[in-house]
């Protein structure tokens, strides 16, 4: 798993490149939310993608922040077939700047970007759901 987590951080750093626009329909479905209800069957593996995703990305030869290690960790589940939501907030700094952060849930966990998270306002959201159907049993797509 730490070489798969390695690539996949390389990947959506490569992502981080591209304007948004063209990455946005990779990354689920716009505005919506997986169930925090959890499969307990998949929280183990959940709980090692977050560690792994952590791990490598402090040896990674590039900047792997919070975005690169959201959109590497949704990869890791989706190939699991384990649904996650990216989150992207906004928010100002001490001195008045924008700053922005992504996090990635799945279930209830948190699997990057929790640390910090409540300073931000959500500003988009991107639902991967491996069966297509969200919480209040609407269908995706």
């Amino acid at each position: 798993m730490l070489f798969e987590a390695y690539y996949y951080l390389g990947w959506a750093r490569v992502l981080k490149k591209l304007p948004f626009s063209k990455v946005a329909p990779t990354l689920g479905i716009e505005k919506k939310e997986t169930p925090l209800a959890f499969n307990q069957s998949d929280k183990e593996t959940a709980h090692r993608v977050s560690l792994v995703i952590h791990i490598m990305s402090r040896y990674t030869l590039w900047e792997s922040q919070c975005l690169v290690k959201a959109i590497a960790g949704m990869k890791m589940l989706e190939k699991r077939n384990i649904d996650s939501t990216l989150y992207l907030g906004t928010a100002k700094d001490e001195s008045g700047k924008f700053v922005a952060h992504a996090w990635l849930r799945s279930g209830p966990y948190f699997i990057s970007g929790s640390e910090g998270m409540e300073k931000f306002t959500v500003v988009a959201k991107y639902a991967k759901s491996m069966n297509r159907v969200n919480v209040q049993g609407e269908t995706y797509g």
